[in-house]
């Protein structure tokens, strides 16, 4: 027979996830804190949001808080590939002529 512990993060008594490592539970439980902290934020800036999509919102900033950081802090979010292709191209046909 196994034994297989198991890490549940419980909100309001009601079970959100349940994950094999306290690593990864610690973290989701700390993204949910700071999506709470994110509701009031969103609400008080009058935007006449229902209150399901101001949770979705601050679901979503609080699951992508590094990018979101980096934003704020003025941090480019890097170029997409399909970019640097053309930019090569363009030197090739430089070189050519």
């Amino acid at each position: 027979m196994a034994v297989i512990t198991k890490f549940v993060v419980v909100r309001e008594g009601v079970e959100k996830m349940t994950f094999t490592s306290k690593k990864e539970a610690d973290a989701y439980d700390k993204m949910l804190d700071i999506a709470d902290n994110l509701v009031p934020f969103i609400t008080s800036a009058e935007l006449k949001i229902d209150e399901n999509s101001v949770e979705k919102l601050a679901f979503y900033l609080a699951s992508n808080k590094d990018e979101l950081a980096n934003l704020l802090k003025g941090v480019a979010k890097a170029k997409p590939a399909a970019t640097k292709p053309a930019a090569k191209k363009a030197t090739k046909k430089a070189a050519a002529e």
